[in-house]
């Protein structure tokens, strides 16, 4: 009798651990550097010649990423030590190595262009052209990133300020009150986009809103495993992941105390705007992004929005359990049956226990419960908490997690090499990295089970 067995795929370690002849081609196939040369080449043909290899100096950027080479003061040291690392790269004999200065200048003129961004969001069509991206359930996640840049120090209070005494606390009389409500509106108005609440992203396009993200390094505060608050000086990178395939659909960075919940709706517009193709059916978010905007944003774009209940301070009605399914006199919950999309309502019908009850003779317990997801689309969800069909969804978020462990593992995110604003460019290399490494496993997989079928 034979034994059939099943292929093994090949992963993601895997292809990074290739020799350079067999994974370069692979991964730097797909990429299409003329944006970068269009920015980072010269304009006029008037003057001197360009004696830089700049097709060469942008792919031995992304090498320094897969090959974890941390400094562009190590990526020369390798280049000048290795002709075979320099023919891998691009370079020929007769090019000299750049200095760490041409380098510097080169990434500066990518700083200031969007030739990254339209790279990866090619490379996002193009996998979903070939069928790698479903689209259909997403996950937003954010992580920290620490900067390379010194640590502001505590500001010592030279003199003590005198005590003011404070006006009489309460609410201020009418004759005042009407000019303080204007101040307090002058004052929210002219905050900058994330000072404001987060419903006043909700009319504004992705680019407007891109443009006001704060970028330079700042004092950032998460929670770990142990319920400790843990700080770092830095960044956060947000991420949207396609779940299913784990490709990262859109990307920003952000000042490291920005709150997660502002860039929700940043990236979800991002998604809808540069990726119409992509019809999200369900957004998979943790706690953090348990916004009212949020949700609203993700309806806006067909999407059902799951995110963990964060219940801040407020108290669970009696008449309700954990998820909000209604509970029969006697302390069960009702069970959540079917949703009802003519009337946007989750119908629940009577729990098991409910059968025995002494109660069901006189008809004093409800048999059936209908809840209109638009009441408080913060409680009520589609599918509704704590069924089985909530569970199985919600399971999928950790592809994010996932996707930023490989990150900081392989791909250099927790290595940001250049400081202030610039911190941007290293992010941007890694994503696109990650995206070109996963493509080209995801053909080779593709490839193998042509030759194998």
């Amino acid at each position: 009798m034979f034994s059939i067995r099943q292929e093994r795929l090949f992963s993601l370690e895997e292809i990074l651990e290739m020799s350079p002849k067999e994974s370069y081609p692979l991964l730097l196939d797909p990429l299409n550097i003329t944006p970068l040369l269009r920015v980072v080449s010269k304009k006029a043909f008037l003057g001197a010649p360009t004696t830089l290899n700049y097709s060469a100096m942008i792919y031995s950027l992304f090498i320094r990423v897969i090959e974890r080479i941390p400094t562009i003061k190590d990526l020369r040291k390798r280049l000048k030590n290795s002709l075979e690392f320099r023919f891998d790269c691009g370079f020929t004999m007769a090019d000299a190595v750049p200095s760490e200065s041409s380098y510097t200048r080169m990434i500066q003129k990518i700083k200031g262009s969007s030739a990254l961004e339209k790279i990866q969001n090619e490379l996002v069509s193009q996998a979903f052209q070939e069928g790698f991206i479903d689209g259909d359930v997403i996950a937003i996640d954010a992580t920290h990133i620490e900067a390379r840049d010194r640590k502001p120090e505590k500001k010592k209070d030279e003199e003590v300020p005198v005590k003011q005494t404070s006006k009489k606390r309460g609410r201020k009389p009418k004759s005042e009150r009407e000019k303080w409500l204007k101040e307090q509106q002058e004052l929210e108005e002219n905050r900058p986009l994330f000072e404001k609440k987060i419903e006043a992203q909700l009319p504004l396009d992705f680019k407007t809103i891109e443009q006001q993200i704060p970028q330079d390094p700042h004092w950032g505060i998460k929670k770990n495993s142990e319920g400790k608050n843990v700080f770092w000086f830095g960044f956060k990178g947000h991420l949207l992941v396609d779940c299913k395939s784990q490709y990262i659909l859109k990307s920003l960075l952000s000042s490291g105390n920005v709150n997660d919940g502002k860039m929700a709706i940043p990236l979800l517009k991002a998604l809808h705007e540069l990726h119409p193709q992509l019809k999200p059916s369900y957004s998979l978010l943790d706690a953090g992004y348990d916004y009212s905007p949020i949700y609203q944003q993700a309806k806006a774009m067909g999407s059902r929005a799951l995110i963990d209940y964060n219940p801040r301070n407020e108290q669970l009605p009696e008449d309700k359990d954990k998820y909000f399914c209604p509970k029969c006199q006697e302390g069960h919950s009702y069970r959540y049956d079917s949703y009802d999309s003519r009337y946007d309502t989750l119908k629940y019908t009577q729990p098991k226990k409910c059968k025995e009850c002494p109660l069901k003779e006189n008809n004093q317990c409800q048999k059936v419960f209908k809840v209109k997801v638009s009441s408080d689309p913060r409680k009520y969800t589609v599918p509704a908490r704590g069924s089985g069909r909530y569970f199985e969804l919600y399971k999928q978020r950790t592809a994010v997690e996932r996707v930023n462990a490989y990150l900081k593992e392989y791909f250099q995110l927790n290595n940001i090499r250049h400081r202030g604003n610039v911190a941007k460019i290293d992010f941007e290399f890694s994503i696109l990295t990650y995206t070109l490494c996963k493509l080209a496993v995801d053909r080779l997989n593709k490839f193998k089970r042509i030759a194998a079928a």
